[in-house]
């Protein structure tokens, strides 16, 4: 019975071992809004952005410098178009053939028939 005795009056007790190494500790997660990933991918973003806008900028003012040039190459060409049909007017006028003979006659010239060529008219 002797035996008994110390069993039942043994205590079962751990003893506190320190940790084992090979068991981890789950990692602390960080509650970041941002990942590292993401920030990359939104600086990529925005830099290709800003330089699909530069391009769009760029080719406006070239459009709307073209633009400005075929307006005033359109002006021009209107006046030009204006001064030859005044030209054309006043050539018409000049080369009646009763101005033609009045300028002859002032000139002292007179008809001969005899001196007239036909050149074939155009």
């Amino acid at each position: 019975m002797a035996i008994r005795k110390q069993q039942s009056h043994s205590y079962i007790t751990r003893t506190s071992y320190p940790e084992q190494p090979h068991v981890k500790k789950p990692a602390k997660q960080r509650n970041k809004l941002i990942s590292r990933g993401e920030k990359i991918l939104f600086v990529g973003l925005l830099a290709v952005v800003t330089v699909l806008s530069l391009m769009i900028i760029q080719t406006q003012t070239a459009v709307r410098a073209t633009t400005t040039d075929i307006s005033l190459l359109e002006k021009e060409i209107d006046s030009t178009v204006k001064k030859n049909t005044d030209l054309s007017i006043q050539v018409n006028e000049l080369s009646t053939y009763d101005r033609i003979w009045k300028k002859a006659e002032e000139l002292g010239l007179k008809l001969n028939e005899q001196n007239v060529k036909v050149v074939p008219g155009q």
